[in-house]
């Protein structure tokens, strides 16, 4: 350290959040409450209560819901203790290393870099976000969270600042290419995560911004990072199965991927250290695709639904920018699934609307949405994914 600054923090990093803006010193200048529990609101707040720790030698919990301990203690030593979103159930708590915690966090000098938070500024990927452009000595621009017009204000941001480096969930970067419209944004690096990254996305993103490196990275609270796939395809080489990267092992049980990774949470994994990732998976050919999530299930006459797969049938008709299926109760069969669908600008809703049966059409009936409504948008969470809670 250099006057007490952490080696992961760079001295030339910069944040921008809203109108101000934190060197190290602002950062080191920022209260953190005692206890080591953290409202993770704000990346100067998580930035300054991470350094404070690191510093003190004691734990820190990043609560996402609010700055309330329940229970939590910090154990011996720095430790990061996240919360997971919580999509579809409770969330969990994971207790991380901060030296694993950041291991894949490689690569990342690069001169002039200019970085967009858009994730939760305690989740795991805004977290990595976040160290990232700290370790590179880069400039980190974030906005504070608005509901409904958050999207709008970061490409509000994006464009302002120039950003050359976004990282955001499949369902936050549909949203972000509506308000980004046909302005001009120099992105160097594409990135997608926290939800599984469909082909249609993939193609838009790599013909609207050509000149940038496209990834989509699988990771998780519980997991950790574990890796990413650059070739502009959905899902990931069957050869993984066989012989994973970065010294992971992958495999199937029941349909349910299931990982060994030297990064994952110790409390998460099983006596082998194996961790069920809860994403069910299924091997096509030379790929192995992302089929929803095994808490996402919904029962539909007897019939178990994913509705992510039928999510993301919609989303390859021509004419959809976004879509969202969830599952309503029904007194006759248990569930039915219905779909939200944001059209892009200047659609015809009416043809839109028979494309849509027509995609849906070789699907169980069970799977089949039975009604279609229209909006502008599809609301996030906090960690810019669709909610799904409440609808098994």
């Amino acid at each position: 350290m250099t006057d007490g600054r952490p080696d992961w923090i760079h001295p030339a990093f910069r944040l921008i959040e809203g109108e101000e803006v934190f060197g190290w010193a602002d950062l080191a200048a920022l209260p953190v409450p005692a206890g080591g529990v953290v409202q993770a609101d704000r990346p100067s707040r998580v930035l300054a209560a991470l350094a404070a720790a690191e510093a003190a030698g004691q734990g820190v919990l990043l609560a996402r819901g609010g700055a309330e301990s329940a229970g939590w203690q910090s154990g011996q030593g720095f430790s990061v203790t996240l919360e997971s979103s919580g999509t579809t159930g409770t969330p969990k708590r994971l207790r991380h290393d901060f030296v694993r915690l950041r291991g894949r966090l490689r690569g990342v000098a690069e001169e002039g870099a200019r970085w967009l938070l858009t994730y939760d500024p305690g989740a795991f990927a805004g977290l990595q976000v976040m160290l990232t452009a700290a370790a590179a000595g880069a400039l980190l621009v974030a906005v504070p969270s608005s509901g409904a017009g958050t999207i709008a204000a970061l490409a509000q941001a994006a464009r302002r600042h120039a950003v050359t480096h976004v990282s955001g969930t499949p369902s936050f970067w549909r949203a972000f290419l509506m308000a980004l419209g046909d302005a001009d944004l120099p992105l160097a690096a594409v990135t997608l995560g926290g939800e599984a990254a469909d082909q249609p996305l993939l193609d838009r993103l790599a013909e609207r911004f050509p000149q940038a490196r496209l990834r989509h990275i699988y990771a998780s609270t519980e997991a950790g990072a574990l890796f990413a796939v650059a070739d502009g395809r959905a899902g990931f080489p069957a050869a993984w199965l066989d012989a994973a990267p970065d010294g992971l092992e992958l495999r199937i049980a029941e349909g349910v991927l299931e990982v060994r990774s030297p990064r994952a949470a110790p409390g998460a994994v099983d006596a082998d250290g194996w961790l069920s990732t809860g994403d069910l998976v299924e091997r096509r050919g030379d790929r192995v695709l992302f089929a929803g999530r095994l808490d996402g299930l919904v029962n539909v006459g007897g019939v178990k639904v994913s509705p992510e797969a039928v999510e993301r049938c919609l989303l390859a008709v021509d004419g959809v920018a976004d879509a969202a299926v969830v599952a309503v109760p029904s007194p006759i069969t248990g569930h039915l699934l219905t779909a939200t669908i944001v059209p892009v600008p200047g659609a015809d809703e009416s043809a839109l609307r028979v494309a849509l049966r027509a995609a849906t059409a070789d699907l169980p009936p069970a799977a089949r949405p039975r009604a279609l409504t229209f909006a502008d948008h599809i609301p996030l969470s906090a960690a810019g994914k669709k909610s799904r809670k409440g609808s098994q």
